[in-house]
């Protein structure tokens, strides 16, 4: 009775053991396929990001390349970031301003009914005309040389093209760095009597630094000279009155920077 027992009980214990495998088996089986679809999951993220970061660093080594590769006298000008545009407010418009009639008559009390009309004004004395007096004559502006990294460079090209709208000069717009030896010889003949009167007598400068990495005059430059990248200086952009690009030597090319090419190219454009 007691081995009749003893084997029940090692059957029993047995027959446990085998109902264990199967659950086992089964939770292992699961955790491989979670693992599986976990894995499916970031394998359908990974492209785009891994394309998003390829791009990424394609870009940043070009644009690396670009700067150690430039030619002496050549200026990196990164693209315009759009994401970076400031939004444009709307412009509300102005309340209209009553005749100076209108207002006159506004502001007077009207006369109580049978009341006598007072005496009429007296006409005014006729005014004197004053002389005519001489025209007034302006001192032509020194040329200063160099580029001043603290301007507003935006600041200087709205009052060159508010007295070009005036006079009709043209407006010359001369992007550089003072680090810059093709612009250090454009200033040297820009300096020269004969040259320097050229400019004043047609022309209203904006001198604009881009040697110092100034994002706002980039986007001028970019502004007047379409794309970016590599610029050769000085770049020099001429605009007439309405501030209309009528040339531009990133596209066209810079005259020899002597007397005879800059003066030239100042007759020209004038």
């Amino acid at each position: 009775m007691s081995s009749r027992a003893h084997r029940s009980a090692r059957h029993g214990r047995r027959s446990r053991r085998g109902l264990r495998i199967p659950v086992i088996a089964a939770g292992v089986a699961t955790v491989a396929a979670l693992g599986a679809a976990w894995a499916g999951t970031q394998a359908l993220r990974s492209p785009g990001s891994a394309a998003a970061s390829a791009s990424a660093s394609a870009s940043a080594s070009v644009e690396a390349q670009s700067r150690t590769e430039l030619a002496p006298g050549t200026v990196f000008v990164p693209p315009a970031d759009p994401s970076s545009a400031p939004a444009t407010p709307s412009a509300s418009a102005p309340a209209p301003v009553p005749p100076a009639e209108a207002r006159g008559s506004a502001g007077a009390s009207p006369s109580p009914a049978g009341s006598k009309p007072g005496p009429a004004a007296a006409a005014p004395a006729a005014k004197r005309e004053p002389a005519a007096s001489a025209p007034k004559t302006t001192a032509k502006a020194a040329f200063a040389p160099g580029y001043d990294s603290a301007a507003d460079g935006q600041q200087a090209l709205d009052a060159a093209l508010r007295a070009a709208a005036a006079d009709g000069k043209q407006v010359l717009l001369d992007f550089g760095a003072n680090w810059c030896g093709n612009c250090k010889a454009a200033d040297k003949v820009f300096g020269q009597p004969a040259t320097n009167a050229l400019l004043n007598d047609s022309y209203h400068l904006v001198k604009i630094d881009i040697g110092s990495q100034n994002s706002a005059n980039f986007s001028i430059l970019r502004k007047y000279s379409s794309g970016g990248g590599s610029y050769k200086m000085p770049v020099l952009i001429v605009l007439s009155p309405p501030g209309t690009v009528r040339t531009d030597t990133h596209q066209s090319g810079n005259p020899a920077l002597t007397a005879d090419g800059l003066g030239s190219f100042l007759r020209q454009w004038s």
